[in-house]
């Protein structure tokens, strides 16, 4: 894919993801700038928000269910949106979840960035510890964010972090 259908595409996806959440109920702005890593805001009343990044790989990337390399400073309210056109998946992961599921580069041109690698399945090993995050499940953590009853979840990596 060339770099103009390759930026026009995730600019396509982010616009998707949106009208995805905007469809679904929520209070969406968009930012003009992603300078901090945040591709929208979502309004959950009038003092708590959440900041969003919006990823998306195509039906015909090699490593359609990998996304990296990201660098972020996880926060209560900071979280992923990935989406996986190959299986129409949806995947929302609060940036305090996500840490511990990246792989952290040690070397070459991305040291120090993660990757997360999605699930290719439901059948997949590591499926059940993702299905938490994935479409109706993955927007139900916003709509309780949005309720205010997060709590503290395991990481599954012998973790606890605060997710509100």
């Amino acid at each position: 894919m060339a770099y103009r259908d390759t930026a026009s595409y995730g600019k396509r996806q982010e616009y998707i993801a949106v009208a995805e959440l905007l469809r679904r109920g929520f209070d969406v702005y968009m930012t003009l700038v992603d300078d901090q890593g945040v591709d929208c805001v979502v309004r959950l009343d009038s003092e708590r928000y959440i900041d969003l990044q919006i990823k998306a790989r195509s039906k015909t990337a090699k490593m359609w269910n990998a996304f990296g390399p990201l660098l972020f400073e996880p926060r209560a309210n900071y979280y992923f949106m990935f989406y996986t056109e190959r299986d129409g998946n949806y995947w929302i992961i609060p940036s305090l979840e996500l840490e511990p599921l990246c792989f952290k580069n040690k070397t070459g041109k991305y040291v120090g960035r993660m990757r997360v690698d999605l699930p290719k399945s439901t059948s997949a090993k590591k499926a059940k510890q993702y299905e938490r995050f994935r479409n109706e499940n993955g927007f139900k953590l916003l709509r309780e964010a949005m309720n205010g009853s997060l709590t503290t979840r395991s990481t599954g990596h012998g973790k606890q972090r605060r997710a509100s």
